[in-house]
């Protein structure tokens, strides 16, 4: 008889990160690059790295610049190969096969993904039609559903929209036997993380990233901020050497600019609300863009008709947005790309639809 792959595995489809295209808003990356005088900083440090001996398994100095930087406990912080490997390890390792996960959709699709893989299984809290939560109907379910953990992006991915620090410590309050797994991935591009919170609480982990405003998506750098009971169970079961040293070096530099940092958060947010603006003004003149959210991240979320057409069509302008159901996910770029986007998209209505 030959090797069968486990059930778990064969209908499981992997996250498709969508093709090359000459311009790319569909992966929430920054468009900001790292100045010259940062990267010399790093080409010193990299050519002197020792590359015959292994990371430091706790990636301290990084940890410790990114707890000056958000202003936590260093004790307190894990570091990473992306908040994915944080969110895989979460599943596998804090949970049981057979228990449940509550998602609260629409979300970021790999919760469900990294679910699947662990044996784990999910239970769905559908937002309402305006994409927003209801904190005592959230809290009702959880309880009826009997679910050991919780995850949910905040801002979320993909509506872009904000949840108040108040609904979701209301959460954690309620729910205080689930962990409740707080993704902060966009946070940094609003003002109301439960960063602060975290030893105040034995059931809450919050996870960040330096794959959006700190614009190092290439190195796969992600954090987790917790108390010392799940900071200590979460070092114990995390890979001897996760994160390989190039990264820890280049992470704590970049950490080392703050003025950097939030000069490139400022400007990432104005291309947002530029782009936002724009397609709120399109949205007035094209009946089909039923909606475009008010954006608390570094893209927006529109609604419209035939989706899958608007995108198809962007595609082959070699305009990369991410499809999602009956929207479209645009990630803000620069000047050039946000017109880019603009112009591909009154193009499409004006070849298909109407006379813009």
């Amino acid at each position: 008889m030959t090797y069968q792959l486990p059930e778990k595995l064969k209908q499981l489809q992997g996250y498709q990160p969508g093709t090359i295209c000459d311009t790319k808003l569909s992966a929430n990356e920054s468009f900001i690059s790292i100045p010259d005088e940062i990267r010399r900083d790093i080409a010193k440090q990299i050519w002197e790295l020792e590359y015959n001996r292994y990371p430091d398994p706790l990636a301290k100095k990084l940890c410790r610049k990114f707890a000056e930087f958000f202003s936590v406990p260093a004790e307190l912080v894990t570091a990473a190969n992306g908040s994915d490997e944080l969110l895989f390890l979460l599943t596998t390792c804090f949970m049981n096969a057979g228990d449940k996960l509550m998602l609260v959709e629409p979300d970021f699709e790999m919760y469900r993904v990294y679910a699947e893989m662990a044996g784990v299984e999910t239970v769905v809290y559908e937002k309402d039609a305006h994409l927003r939560i209801s904190t005592e109907t959230l809290v009702a379910q959880a309880r009826e559903q009997q679910v050991q953990a919780l995850v949910l992006s905040n801002p979320c991915n993909p509506s872009s929209l904000l949840e108040s620090r108040e609904d979701i410590l209301r959460i954690v309050q309620e729910l205080e036997n689930v962990l409740i797994i707080v993704d902060e991935a966009y946070m940094d591009f609003a003002d109301e993380s439960v960063l602060q919170d975290v030893e105040l609480y034995s059931n809450l982990i919050v996870l960040k990233t330096l794959s959006k405003a700190f614009g190092l998506a290439a190195l796969r750098l992600g954090f987790a901020i917790a108390n010392k009971t799940i900071t200590n169970a979460l070092r114990a079961v995390k890979s001897p050497y996760n994160v390989n040293t190039a990264s820890q070096i280049i992470g704590t530099i970049v950490l080392d600019y703050p003025d950097f940092i939030h000069s490139c958060i400022r400007t990432i947010k104005s291309s947002r609300n530029d782009l936002y603006r724009r397609v709120r003004d399109l949205q007035k003149e094209i009946p089909d863009i039923q909606s475009v959210q008010n954006s608390s991240a570094n893209f927006v979320y529109v609604q419209v008709i035939n989706a899958a057409d608007v995108h198809a069509f962007l595609q082959e302008k070699s305009v990369a947005v991410r499809l999602l159901g009956e929207y479209l996910r645009i990630s803000a770029g620069t000047k050039a790309e946000n017109d880019a986007v603009l112009r591909t998209l009154e193009e499409y209505w004006e070849e298909k639809v109407y006379s813009v």
